[in-house]
Formats: structure tokens, C-alpha cells, sequence
């Protein structure tokens, strides 16, 4: 199958009770984050159906199918779970018949069981699957949260990446990843980082080794994912290279079709990255809040222009 969510992992997110023990969950995965609550369906109408979403039986279609007659209602069942559908999911913990249960397990379909209302079941997991199944890469960087800021930091192997995250931490902010960045399309305006399961929390320093900043540092030094905000690229100063100074045209860098603002920060001895990367994590907050140092000082710059020549 496809890159895909577990529907195990899904029963343990979501705190679900299999009421079809029988039914194994592990090798069934949902691969698209929509969900469906079947209310056309319970009155026979399947045209249309999507028979790949999660399935939600709420208050509404409970109270429908309790005053449906009996044959009826195992006409529909019949018809519901000849479908490939990967579970139905009761919410309330709303009980569902004998009948069904012992149908769905004969095909081989998970019933699952929520003690939250229908409609915040239905928003936590929409958002859930949508970050599990979004769009995603792997690439080379680390990611830190510097002042609530994803500062993604990339540049050569070698360039002082990780010194400079081990120094952010030291100064209160959180490592995200180190290395590699899996990086998710959430929407058209989001992309969330975060780490491969084998190396998190865990930073590579040459002639040290490996380091684990969780146990180092304590758990308020690490964070699990983060949006990714902003990048800047460390390369070696050169002599030839004009730089800018004054930042008063955003440069922006792709991934996954989103823009991203990204800064190009020269690298010489005895410049503190650490310090560089919080300011421009300070900046960019600022900017977002409406505030441009680059065009304050250049509106000041203009307004002693007029001066001088009235």
C-alpha cells in the first residue's frame, strides 16, 4: 500500500476502543484524511460513496438506524460493510447492535468506539490525518524553535549547523531536528518539520560524537515538530559576494510548491551564529506583526532628504 496511516496508530491517537477484537488493526492502514458520516447511505443511497474514508456513526444516524425495522436495518448493514470501508468509528459511546458487530468482523472490518461528541472527534481527526498523510520530504538542515519562530538552518556539511543549534538550546530555545528535516505540506501557507524516530532529540558535533539534548538539556529543550517559518543558509564569506545589508526585499526559498522566507548568512570566524539566528527569528516576528526596521530607516533616511533640500 501507500504511504498511509496505521489504523492502530490512529486507535491509539485517538484513544478508540475496538469493539471487533477479533479484527486486526495493525496491517490495515487509511490512506486519505477525510472522513464520512454515512447518513445518505443508512437511507440505501450509496452513489457516490467514499468508501475509503473513515466511517462516523454520531447521535444523528444512531437515533435514524434504532427506529428502522429490523430486516431493513440488516439490509443496510449488509450493503455498508460490502464495502472496503478501513472502520466505522461510534461516537458518544454509542453502542452498536450485535448484528453489526458480528457482520463486520465476518468482513473483516474494525468497529471502533469514541467517548468524544461527534463534531470535535470529527475536527481532531481530520487535523491529525491531514499532518499524517500530508505531502512530504526529507532534507538536510536543523530545525530549532527560536523565540516560538521554525528556524530551519541549512548550509554545507560542516559549516557549524549543529554548533550553532547546540548554542540556541543552551540559550533556552528547542532543537526540532538535527540533520534531517521531514518536512509536511499542511496547506498552501504551512509546512510543519520534524524528526526521523531514530535520531530524535539527538545532535551530531564533530570530534564530540553524538550528543542526547533531552537528557542534557531536559525535556523543555525539545519539541517534537515545528512550523517551519523561516530558513537561513549559512555559506563561506567571500570577498567577491555582494551581501545585503538592509533586507528591504524578502529573498524566498521552495518546498513542497510553499514559499518560505531565507536569509544568506556569511560565515567568518568570530561571528556568533547563535545570536545572528535569534535576531533574525526577533526580526521576522516583528515583521509579522507589522513592523520593518528596514523600512523604518529608510523612511527616516527620505525624511532627511526633504529636510535638507527645504
Amino acid at each position: 500500500m501507500g504511504h498511509g496511516v496505521k489504523l492502530n496508530t490512529m486507535a491509539e491517537k485517538m484513544e478508540l476502543k475496538n469493539l471487533t477484537p477479533m479484527v486486526d488493526l495493525v496491517n490495515k492502514e487509511i490512506l486519505v484524511p477525510d472522513i464520512n458520516r454515512p447518513a445518505l447511505q443508512l437511507t440505501g443511497y450509496f452513489v457516490h460513496f467514499d468508501e475509503e474514508r473513515v466511517q462516523i456513526i454520531g447521535y444523528v444516524e444512531y437515533t435514524y438506524l434504532e427506529q428502522l425495522e429490523k430486516a431493513r436495518k440488516l439490509e443496510i448493514y449488509t450493503e455498508l460493510l460490502s464495502h472496503k470501508i478501513p472502520c466505522i468509528v461510534y461516537s458518544r459511546e454509542l453502542q452498536p447492535e450485535p448484528e453489526l458487530l458480528e457482520l463486520a468482523t465476518g468482513r473483516d472490518i474494525p468497529v471502533l468506539q469514541t467517548a468524544s461528541p461527534t463534531s470535535a472527534f470529527t475536527a481532531e481527526l481530520i487535523r491529525w490525518l491531514n499532518e499524517k498523510l500530508a505531502p512530504c520530504i526529507s532534507i538536510h538542515g536543523v530545525l530549532v524553535d527560536v523565540y516560538g519562530v521554525g528556524v530551519l538552518i541549512m548550509g554545507e556539511s560542516g559549516i557549524g549547523k549543529s554548533e550553532a543549534a547546540l548554542e540556541l538550546i543552551k540559550r533556552g530555545h528547542r532543537l526540532v531536528t538535527d540533520d534531517v528535516v521531514e518536512i509536511r505540506k499542511i496547506s498552501d501557507d504551512t509546512l510543519i518539520g520534524s524528526a526521523p524516530d531514530i535520531t530524535r532529540h539527538f545532535i551530531e558535533l564533530r570530534g564530540i560524537g553524538i550528543v542526547d539534548v533531552k537528557s542534557m538539556f531536559g525535556v523543555q529543550s525539545v519539541r517534537e515538530n515545528q512550523s517551519i517559518d523561516l530558513v537561513i543558509t549559512l555559506e563561506d564569506w567571500s570577498r567577491d559576494k555582494e551581501y545585503d545589508r538592509l533586507g528591504l526585499e524578502e529573498k524566498y526559498t521552495e518546498f513542497l510548491g510553499n514559499r518560505v522566507v531565507c536569509h544568506s548568512i556569511p560565515i567568518r570566524p568570530g561571528r556568533n551564529l547563535a545570536i545572528i539566528v535569534e535576531s533574525a527569528a526577533v526580526n521576522h516576528r516583528q515583521k509579522q506583526m507589522g513592523y520593518n526596521a528596514a523600512q523604518e530607516l529608510y523612511k527616516r533616511v527620505q525624511e532627511n532628504l526633504t529636510r535638507k533640500r527645504n
